[in-house]
C-alpha cells in the first residue's frame, strides 16, 4: 500500500543523535543554475557597458535631446546643470543653478527675466528686469529645429505678470519659457527653491490662484527628493548607522532572560508614547505654521504635518488597545523568545548573520545598479510634442527614452536576477541559523555549543546546502516577477482609465501575495528540514508541510504569539532612531527644507528594515526550536528525546492559546 506521509510521523534514522554529521550536497544542479544565471548577468552587463553609458542616466537630458555635461548631441560640456522650464521636464543646460540672493531685491524672483527653448528672454527689453541678461548662461541652442523664442506679445502680454501667467510662451507651467527663480541643484538638477516658488505665486495668484509648474504629485516628490538630498547625510547616519546600534543592543539584550520580560513591557509603553509625543509635536508645529502672519510654510505641508499627527495618535491608540487586549499573548511570546535567548546566548556571533548578509547584498546591489546604469542608457530618445493650446497651431518638443524590446526584456531579466539573488542571500542567512539553533537543541550538553558552531554552520550551508537555499529562493523570485508583471499591466490599466481590468488585476496581486507569504513560511521551514536531516529542498518541503498539518494547532498558535515581541522590537528600534534623527534634523538643517517630515519618514522605513533584518534571527531561531520540538517528539513518540523538560512544558502549556 502507498504510504499516508500525512499521518505518517518522522521516523529517527537508526544512529540518529542530532543534525546529521553526515552531510552531502543538496540541490546540486538549482545551484548550478543559480551560478548560469550569474554569468548570463554579467554577459548583459558587458553588453550593457560596451554599448552603453552610465551619463546618459545619471546626467540630465534637455527639452533637445542633449546630455547636459557631456557631448552628447550638442556639446553641452559647460553646461552641466539642467534648468527645468515646463512640467514635461523639458529644460535647458545652464553653467549654474540661479542663485538669486543678493541678485533681486527680493532674493527670490526676477519675473520679468525668462528662461526659455532658446536662451534668456526680458521682457520690454529689460525695463522689467533686475538681473544682467548674461546672467544665467544658457548653452546654445540657436541650431535646434525645436526652439522658440519668447516675445512681449508671447510671453509678457501689456506688462502684466498675471497675464504673463496664462501666454502662450508660460501657459502655467507647460510652455516653452519660466521666470528666472532662486534654485538649489540636486544630481545636476535646478529645482526652485519653496520661497521662490511662493514668491512666484504671489505675483501671479490675481489671475491663476496657484503655481501649477510639474503638477501637486510630481511637486511632492520633487521636493521630497530634494529634502532627502540636503539631509542625505543625516538619512543614511541614522536610518543604517543608528538602527544598527540600537538593534545591536536590544537583541544582545533579549538574550538575557532577567531583564527581557522588563525590558519588553518597556518597549511597548516607551514606543507607544514616542508615537503620541511625535504625534503632539506635529499638531503644534502644524497650529503654530498656520497661525502665522504672513503664511511661510505652504498649506500642503501644514496639512500633511496634520494628518501625519492625527495618524501617529491612532497608531499610539490601536498600540494601547492592542497591549491590553494581548497581554497574556505577549506574556508568551516573551516565553518563547527566551527559549531563543539561550540558544543565542551560547553563540553570539550568530548575531553576525544579519551583517554578512547585509555586505553581500550590497556588493550584488552595487553591480546591477553599474549594469542597470549602462543598460537604461540604450534607450532610444524619442521627441514628445505637446499643443500649446486647444487648436494645436503651436507646439513645444521634449526628449524622452523609449527602449526596444532586446533593451526591455534585459532589464526584465536583471530584474529577475536580482529578485533571486536577494531571496538566496535571505535564505543562506535562514539556512545558516537552522543548522546552528539545531545544533543547540540536539545536543544534550549545551556546554559544548558555542560560536564555532556558527563557524561550521557557515561552511555546511555554503558547501552543502547553498543549492536548497537556490531552490527555495527561486521559487519565490518567480512569484515575485509575476508580481511585478502584474504591477506594470496595473499601471496600464489606470493609464487606459480600466476599472474592470485594475479590479482584476488588483486580485490578481493580492492572491500572489498571499501566495509569496504562504512560500516563505513553507520554504523557512523546509530549510529547517534540511538543516536536520540533510534532505534536499522538495524532500524537504514535503515532510515540513506534513510536520506543520499534523501539528497545525501548536504550530499556529505559537507562531501566532511569539511574533509580538518582534514586531514590539522592531516598532521600539525605529521609534527611537526616528525620534532621535528628528531631533538632530530639527536643529541643524530645518531652515534648508521644506518639511522635515519626508526625511524623518524614511529614516523610519530605513530603520525598520535594518531592524527587521537582525530581529529575523530571533524568529529563524523560534520556529527552529519549534519545529524540532515537534520533531523530537514524533521521532520519539511522545517522549521529550531531546527537548529540555521546561522547555516541553512550556510548549505544552501554551499550544492552545487563542
Amino acid at each position: 500500500m502507498p504510504r499516508d506521509e500525512e499521518h505518517d510521523k518522522l521516523v529517527a534514522p537508526a544512529d540518529f543523535d542530532g543534525p546529521t554529521k553526515d552531510r552531502h550536497c543538496t540541490d546540486i544542479l538549482m545551484l548550478l543554475a543559480l551560478i548560469a544565471m550569474w554569468v548570463a548577468m554579467t554577459g548583459v552587463g558587458i553588453y550593457a557597458v560596451t554599448n552603453g553609458d552610465y551619463r546618459l542616466v545619471l546626467y540630465p537630458l534637455d527639452y533637445d535631446g542633449n546630455v547636459c555635461g557631456t557631448d552628447f548631441g550638442l556639446d553641452m560640456t559647460e553646461f552641466p546643470y539642467l534648468l527645468y522650464v515646463n512640467s514635461y521636464t523639458g529644460g535647458v543646460c545652464v553653467k549654474e543653478c540661479p542663485d538669486l540672493t543678493g541678485k533681486v531685491s527680493d532674493n527670490l524672483t526676477d519675473i520679468g527675466t525668462l528662461v526659455t527653448y532658446n536662451g534668456v528672454f526680458q521682457a520690454d527689453n529689460g525695463s522689467l528686469s533686475e538681473l544682467p541678461l548674461d546672467y544665467i548662461q544658457v548653452g546654445d541652442y540657436s541650431s535646434s529645429t525645436d526652439a522658440i523664442s519668447c516675445t512681449d506679445d508671447t510671453c509678457f502680454p501689456q506688462q502684466s505678470p498675471s497675464l504673463s501667467w496664462v501666454s502662450n510662451g508660460v501657459n502655467q507651467g507647460f510652455g516653452y519659457a519660466y521666470y528666472a527663480a532662486d534654485s538649489y541643484e540636486l544630481l545636476w538638477r535646478c529645482y526652485l527653491t519653496t520661497e521662490a516658488s511662493a514668491r512666484i505665486e504671489e505675483l501671479v495668484s490675481s489671475q491663476s490662484g496657484g503655481l501649477q509648474i510639474a503638477g501637486d504629485a510630481s511637486q511632492f516628490f520633487t521636493k521630497l527628493y530634494a529634502d532627502l538630498w540636503v539631509a542625505r547625510k543625516y538619512v543614511l547616519g541614522f536610518g543604517f548607522g543608528v538602527s544598527v546600534l540600537v538593534s545591536f543592543v536590544y537583541i544582545f539584550l533579549m538574550r538575557l532572560p532577567l531583564i527581557l520580560t522588563a525590558m519588553v513591557w518597556s518597549s511597548i509603553f516607551i514606543s507607544i508614547a514616542l508615537f503620541f509625543v511625535s504625534g503632539y509635536y506635529a499638531w503644534v508645529f502644524a497650529s503654530d505654521w498656520s497661525d502665522e502672519v504672513p503664511q511661510t510654510v505652504s498649506n500642503t505641508t501644514i496639512n500633511a504635518t496634520t494628518a501625519a499627527s492625527i495618524v501617529l495618535y491612532v497608531i499610539g491608540g490601536i498600540m494601547i488597545l492592542l497591549a491590553c487586549c494581548l497581554r497574556s499573548q505577549i506574556q508568551t511570546a516573551i516565553g518563547c523568545v527566551k527559549q531563543a535567548g539561550k540558544a543565542v546566548n551560547c553563540m553570539i556571533i550568530i548575531l553576525l548573520v544579519p551583517v554578512l548578509q547585509a555586505v553581500g547584498f550590497l556588493a550584488f546591489l552595487i553591480v546591477f545598479g553599474y549594469y542597470g546604469a549602462n543598460l537604461a542608457s540604450l534607450g532610444k530618445i524619442s521627441v514628445v510634442e505637446v499643443p500649446l493650446d486647444g487648436t494645436g497651431t503651436q507646439e513645444i518638443a521634449f526628449r524622452k527614452y523609449e527602449f526596444d524590446d532586446f533593451v526591455e526584456n534585459c532589464g526584465w531579466y536583471l530584474l529577475f536576477c536580482l529578485f533571486w539573488t536577494s531571496n538566496f542571500i535571505v535564505a543562506v542567512g535562514d539556512m545558516i541559523v537552522a543548522i546552528s539553533v539545531s545544533k543547540w537543541y540536539f545536543t544534550k550538553n549545551k556546554v559544548t555549543i558555542g560560536s564555532w558552531t556558527v563557524l561550521t554552520s557557515i561552511w555546511q550551508t555554503l558547501f552543502y546546502h547553498a543549492g536548497t537555499c537556490a531552490y527555495g529562493s527561486l521559487i519565490l523570485a518567480v512569484v515575485q516577477m509575476i508580481r511585478a508583471m502584474i504591477a506594470r499591466a496595473q499601471k496600464a490599466a489606470k493609464d487606459a482609465n480600466s476599472k474592470i481590468a485594475g479590479a482584476i488585476l488588483c486580485c490578481c496581486q493580492c492572491f500572489f501575495c498571499c501566495l509569496e507569504c504562504c512560500l516563505k513560511f513553507l520554504n523557512k521551514n523546509a530549510y529547517i528540514q534540511t538543516a536536520i536531516f540533510s534532505t534536499a529542498f522538495c524532500k524537504s518541503c514535503r515532510q515540513a508541510f506534513y510536520l506543520i498539518f499534523r501539528n497545525a494547532a501548536r504550530i499556529a498558535a505559537i507562531s501566532y504569539v511569539s511574533g509580538a515581541v518582534l514586531i514590539v522590537g522592531k516598532l521600539f528600534i525605529s521609534a527611537v532612531t526616528t525620534s532621535v534623527s528628528y531631533y538632530f534634523i530639527a536643529e541643524d538643517i530645518e531652515n534648508e527644507l521644506h518639511s522635515v517630515g519626508g526625511p524623518v519618514a524614511i529614516v523610519f522605513l530605513i530603520s525598520y528594515w535594518v531592524s527587521d533584518f537582525f530581529m529575523d534571527v530571533f524568529d529563524m531561531a523560534i520556529s527552529t526550536i519549534l519545529h524540532c520540538v515537534i520533531a523530537d517528539e514524533e521521532m520519539f513518540d511522545g517522549e521529550a528525546g531531546y527537548t529540555e523538560k521546561s522547555l516541553k512544558n512550556w510548549v505544552d502549556k501554551h499550544a492552545d492559546i487563542n
